[in-house]
């Protein structure tokens, strides 16, 4: 199977990558369901990069409805190391603007109804989380927008990022309470990645495209979907020349990351008290630590 270090998960108005060359489509199946589509595999900068629409081509499955786990163990299993993950999202500060790129460096979970780990069923283990986002890939991730001329917008480095259940967006309530919590931007996708990128040991960091402002603000109620479709285009464009220079960058000098030996710690289950399903079931994740 052919392999590819460098993932990228193409979120609202991102469903493929124009800069790939060499294309081929893989279908996976994993022990946890089908991915959301067919990974779309390529070169882009001399570097082999795993393409995932997170919504599948065409738009049709919820928040609540992507198999997130399978999403990231397909990407496991062709051997992605960093994912870059790319997701359209409201703004909770008057500083981040419509069409501005935030890389945040924390999440807070409001999600309820969606699996957020590979483990259980006899195997335990507990990863350190404080810190959800790779500093070194977000830190590439963040050079490379800098070094691009992209003048309608602002980067905001960090910043929480709110991840809501969906697929209704939040009341005023809730917008204004996640303001007082310092909040930045609010989504309802990238929590569960990021831990599951974790618990997988690939390094991930989020590309979070401002496509309007959360309802707390008062030109809010004058946004239309006209508007909101046209900044998801702008920001899709955005966000292909953003990650095809860190795909450049990863390629020409790979970081190091924390989330590489996330396991080495976490797995409490002694070896011989794992059920033979669970073991083979999580294998491709926990092999080299049993």
């Amino acid at each position: 199977m052919v392999e590819a270090k460098i993932g990228i998960i193409g979120g609202s108005g991102l469903y493929k990558m124009d800069a790939l060359k060499d294309v081929q489509e893989i279908k996976l199946s994993t022990p946890f369901g089908d991915p959301s589509d067919v990974l779309i595999v390529g070169e882009i900068e001399g570097a082999t990069v795993a393409f995932l629409a997170r919504h599948g081509r065409g738009h049709h499955l919820l928040p609540s409805e992507l198999p997130f786990c399978a999403n990231i163990h397909a990407m496991k299993q062709l051997g992605v190391e960093y994912i870059i993950s790319a997701s359209a999202v409201g703004s909770l500060k008057e500083e981040a603007r419509p069409l501005d790129m935030v890389i945040p460096d924390q999440f807070i979970d409001r999600t309820k109804n969606r699996e957020s780990t590979f483990f259980g069923e006899g195997l335990v283990a507990h990863i350190a989380f404080g810190d959800p986002v790779c500093p070194n890939l977000a830190s590439v991730l963040a050079n490379a927008v800098e070094s691009l001329d992209l003048s309608e917008l602002n980067l905001h480095r960090g910043g929480t990022y709110v991840c809501m259940e969906g697929p209704a967006f939040s009341t005023k309530a809730e917008s204004y309470l996640y303001r007082s919590w310092g909040a930045t931007v609010i989504g309802m996708t990238n929590l569960t990645e990021a831990k599951l990128a974790r618990e997988a040991e690939i390094a991930y960091a989020t590309l979070a495209l401002v496509t309007d402002y959360d309802c707390w603000h008062d030109d809010h109620d004058s946004v239309t979907v006209e508007m909101i479709i046209d900044n998801l285009q702008k920001n899709a464009i955005n966000a292909q020349l953003v990650i095809k220079e860190t795909v450049k960058r990863l390629n020409a000098k790979p970081p190091e990351s924390m989330a590489h030996s996330a396991l080495k710690y976490a797995i409490l289950t002694p070896p011989d008290k794992i059920p033979a399903a669970t073991k083979e079931k999580l294998a491709l994740l926990t092999k080299k630590y049993f």
